[in-house]
């Protein structure tokens, strides 16, 4: 069974960056597509940014540029680096995993695997 737990939320001024973490176990990095989403009060969940067993990246538009997937096969961790943070990013952010994918993308992955959740909040 998959088990993800983020870490590194909380709250940053406009401009500022944060560093999420998720712990992930009970899977095979190279098989899956790690992915953040977040959703933010009264708005749907969205995908974030992806990053495939192959390293290969993907992005949503709002955060290109700014935001940076990454993942530590090591130690089974995945990142998202967060930086130019703008109060338009305030969300809950969830890690995500799933190995039955045609792509790695934020568009279309349906991840079946999911962590709790990590709070961001950024003020103006």
């Amino acid at each position: 069974q998959v088990q993800l737990v983020e870490s590194g939320g909380g709250s940053v001024q406009s401009g500022g960056s944060l560093r999420l973490s998720c712990a992930a176990s009970g899977y095979t990095y190279s098989s899956y597509c790690m992915a953040w989403f977040r959703q933010a009060p009264g708005k749907e969940r969205e995908g974030v940014a992806a990053v495939g067993g192959d390293g290969v990246t993907a992005y949503t538009d709002s955060v290109k540029g700014r935001f940076t997937i990454s993942q530590d096969s090591a130690k089974n961790n995945v990142y998202l680096q967060m930086s130019s943070l703008k109060p338009e990013d305030t969300a809950m952010y969830y890690c995500a995993a799933e190995s039955h994918y045609d792509y790695c993308s934020v568009s279309y992955l349906k991840p079946r695997y999911w962590g709790q959740g990590t709070q961001v909040t950024v003020s103006s």
